[in-house]
C-alpha cells in the first residue's frame, strides 16, 4: 500500500505526468495501427507473376524422316528440333542434299513444312535444273542452280533462300525480306512451297 500511496502522492504534485502517460498510450496505439496498415498495403502490393509459357507452333515434317508427321514445338523451335521430334533421317535420307540445302537453325514458323528428301529423289545435275517446264520451283527444296535461273536471283540470293528455309508460303520470301517485291513479282506463279 506504500507504493500505492507514493503513486498518488507523486501524480497529485505533477498532474502532466497523467497527461504524458495517456500521450504516450496514445501515440503507441496510433504507431501500432499504422504499422497494421502498412503491412496490410503491402500485402496489397505484392503481385504474383507467372512465367508465361512459350507459344506453339505446328510444323509437319515429312519425306526421310523416321516418324515423318505433325509435331508441337515452342515457337523458338529451330529446323534441327523438329527433326529431332521426328526421330531423326531416314538411312536413305539424301544426307548431301541436306548438307547443302537444308539449314538446320532456322527457325521454324507456324505451319511450316519440312521435306527431307530420299536419295535419287532430286536431280542433282547443278547444270540442268530439275524443273520441267510449267512446274513450280519448290524453294524448299531446290538447289542453289536451279534457284540461280530465276528471274533477279543471283548466287547470293539464292544462298539466302537456302539459309532461310523453311518456308510455309511463298510470300514469306517478301516478309523475310530475301528479295524485293519487283523480283517477287516477276517469280511468284513460277515458284511454290510444296
Amino acid at each position: 500500500m506504500a507504493g500505492q500511496g507514493k503513486i498518488k502522492t507523486i501524480l497529485t504534485q505533477k498532474p502532466y505526468l497523467i497527461t504524458l502517460a495517456l500521450a504516450g498510450i496514445l501515440v503507441l496505439v496510433a504507431g501500432a495501427a499504422l504499422i497494421g496498415l502498412s503491412w496490410e498495403n503491402k500485402s496489397e502490393n505484392i503481385e504474383i507473376i507467372e512465367a508465361e509459357a512459350p507459344a506453339i507452333i505446328l510444323v509437319d515434317v515429312g519425306g526421310a524422316a523416321l516418324k515423318p508427321g505433325i509435331y508441337e514445338l515452342a515457337s523458338d523451335a529451330r529446323v534441327n528440333d523438329a527433326l529431332i521430334l521426328a526421330g531423326g533421317l531416314a538411312k536413305d535420307a539424301d544426307r548431301d542434299w541436306i548438307s547443302q540445302n537444308l539449314n538446320l537453325a532456322a527457325k521454324l514458323t507456324d505451319g511450316a513444312k519440312i521435306y527431307i528428301p530420299f536419295q535419287d529423289e532430286f536431280n542433282t545435275n547443278k547444270d540442268s535444273p530439275s524443273q520441267s517446264k510449267g512446274e513450280s520451283l519448290n524453294i524448299n527444296t531446290a538447289s542453289l542452280a536451279e534457284l540461280d535461273q530465276l528471274w533477279g536471283i543471283g548466287p547470293v540470293t539464292a544462298q539466302k533462300i537456302i539459309d532461310s528455309r523453311p518456308y510455309a508460303k511463298v510470300d514469306d520470301l517478301l516478309e523475310k525480306k530475301i528479295v524485293k517485291i519487283n523480283v517477287y513479282e516477276a517469280i511468284k506463279d513460277k515458284i511454290t512451297v510444296l
